[in-house]
């Protein structure tokens, strides 16, 4: 059974289609562009924490949104009810962005056959009470691996998606989307010292590949592990200093520091650092950063967006040139280009807008041994946690949530505290060596904007980048 036959069979019980096309053709008279995003979504959440199951969850909602755009102006009207009498409200109140004009109907997008991911619902491929053994089981491994062990907690979640985007010209476009993730997080003691560690992992597949024995086991370990040696962190120092990324995760910065800015609507508004700067240096020679949505079973891959346009591979920066935006339909349009399969938005309750998939900065040609050789002192940053960003002016602030102190080539203790303090823009001048080991992240990330949600992937090398700013604890 295709995507469009199990959506037609979730969405056409009680509605119409031919009605429903109808009634979008009306509503979008004159416009320029516009869609009926149809979506349900099955989700779940059970989370253990100190040996009880704190908290168990599962919802399933479905809904509608309809928009019309005409020029820069869109109008957009959401229900939670897929019936004919909800779609022609909605359909009065988005009609008047267009009302009086007569918008020539942009171009619908490419089909595509391109499967990402597989499209079953995982949430019933597992039990309940298998479900909440493996957290118990979870917990009981934890403790067992180390008696300094005083708090464990676990969550499981899954998600289910299914979604279908019809224009006002017939043409059609469906998705299944799973979505999983398993998180650990562990408190130890020793001392009257209290510190914490964490790993998640997930992704788009089935709960399978999160909750065999290696995997959990693994998130466990690496968890403890953190937790451990926060036991041994010393203040870090403050000031500027050489700084080394580690790969994976650390591309959390990449994502907010650098990705916002490069999103098409911040651009055509003028209100990005990068804005007017397209093929023009932006980067040190050998960085290349790209945002691609077609990674097989990755968090933030899509095989269409929530425009229905098909996911796509975008260069964003290319041997420190500007090269390209994130776009979606409607900032395409107005900055006369194509749309880059980035149109995303959290549910049906929500107008799309341009938004990352998975924002990867490519692999260099270094040995990452040989950058953290070559620091005279500085600090390595393995894991971050939070982080603060702001898009127009490019200044950042991020937490470093596993860092250790460099001094003449040679690791040395880990620190606690670490801020990692600078501007995206003039972040990115300051690379000054690439690894080749470039890793994705486990499958944990979510992004934030204008208060919307969506999953996403980063990733990067080993890099060393030079004069920034270290916030520490250190006296």
């Amino acid at each position: 059974m295709t995507a469009l036959d199990t959506t037609d069979r979730l969405f056409f019980r009680d509605l119409d289609r031919g009605a429903a096309e109808r009634i979008l053709s009306g509503a979008l008279a004159g416009a320029e562009d516009g869609e009926l995003f149809l979506e349900y979504v099955e989700s779940e959440a059970i989370s253990l924490d100190d040996g009880r199951i704190r908290s168990a969850s599962f919802d399933a909602t479905r809904g509608f949104g309809l928009r019309a755009v005409q020029g820069e102006a869109a109008g957009y009207a959401h229900g939670g009810e897929i019936s004919e009498p909800a779609l022609r409200r909605a359909a009065d109140t988005v009609r008047a962005v267009a009302a009086g004009r007569s918008g020539q109907l942009a171009v619908g997008p490419r089909a595509t056959n391109a499967r990402l991911y597989d499209d079953a619902n995982p949430l019933g491929a597992m039990a309940f009470p298998a479900k909440t053994a493996l957290l118990a089981e979870i917990d009981a491994y934890a403790r067992a691996r180390d008696s300094r062990v005083t708090q464990v907690m676990a969550s499981l979640t899954g998600e289910w998606q299914a979604v279908q985007v019809i224009r006002p010209d017939g043409q059609r476009v469906a998705d299944l989307r799973p979505l999983v993730r398993l998180s650990v997080s562990v408190v130890v003691e020793s001392g009257g010292r209290r510190e914490t560690g964490s790993h998640g992992m997930g992704g788009r597949f089935a709960y399978a590949r999160v909750t065999s024995e290696t995997a959990w086991k693994g998130a466990v370990d690496e968890a403890l592990r953190q937790a451990v040696l926060n036991l041994e962190s010393v203040p870090a120092p403050a000031g500027e200093m050489e700084v080394v990324l580690g790969p994976g995760w650390p591309g959390i910065l990449l994502h907010e520091a650098i990705g916002h800015g490069l999103e098409g609507d911040f651009n055509r508004k003028q209100t990005s650092a990068f804005a007017g700067l397209l093929g023009q240096r932006i980067a040190a020679p050998g960085v290349t950063v790209v945002d691609d949505g077609t990674i097989p079973d990755r968090r933030g891959s899509l095989t269409v967006d929530d425009e229905g346009t098909p996911s796509g591979r975008t260069v964003l920066i290319e041997d420190g040139i500007l090269t390209g935006f994130l776009q979606d339909r409607q900032n395409a349009r107005l900055m006369g280009t194509a749309p880059t399969g980035n149109g995303r938005r959290q549910s049906h309750a929500h107008a799309p807008m341009p938004r990352m998939t998975n924002t990867v900065m490519l692999g260099g040609d270094k040995d990452p041994g040989e950058i953290l050789r070559s620091v005279k002192r500085g600090i390595w940053g393995v894991n971050f946690g939070g982080g603060q960003v702001d898009i127009t002016s490019g200044k950042f602030v991020f937490s470093m949530s596993e860092a250790y102190l460099v001094e003449d080539g040679k690791v040395g203790a880990p620190v606690k505290g670490a801020m990692l303090i600078g501007n995206g823009p003039e972040a990115l001048t300051r690379v000054t060596m690439i690894g080749n080991d470039m890793a994705l992240d486990p499958g944990i990330g979510t992004c934030g904007k204008q208060g919307q949600g969506v999953p996403v992937g980063v990733g990067q090398p080993t890099l060393k980048m030079t004069g920034l700013t270290i916030g520490g604890t250190a006296l």
